[in-house]
């Protein structure tokens, strides 16, 4: 199982051209990089279907149908971001209790 992590993948995909992921030594790097940053992620989107749902919302002008799609928007956006975060949260608990190095 460890030498799919360590598969070299710098330079089989990325050259010797100097790019910022030609320095990755393996793929368990590269996905522990992408996971590390996907409550980043997850975050900004987040942050920004408020801003567009509260945008939403109050220029509905009184039209209830807007403003209900503003409020749908906001709750698949904290549903979704509770996805990512519990997804990463039981990762690292598997991890931390069995002892298994998943995110290196």
């Amino acid at each position: 199982m460890n030498k799919i992590a360590q598969v070299p993948i710098g330079d089989t995909f990325f050259g010797k051209t100097g790019h910022f992921l030609a320095d990755l030594p393996g793929l368990g790097q590269l996905v522990s990089l992408i996971a590390n940053n996907a409550i980043v992620v997850a975050g900004v989107i987040f942050l920004f279907l408020i801003i567009f749902a509260g945008f939403q919302m109050i220029t509905a002008g009184g039209d209830s149908q807007k403003f209900q799609q503003g409020q749908n928007i906001i709750t698949a956006g904290f549903i979704g971001f509770i996805i990512v975060l519990a997804a990463f949260l039981i990762v690292r608990f598997i991890e931390s209790s069995l002892g298994i190095p998943i995110f290196e």
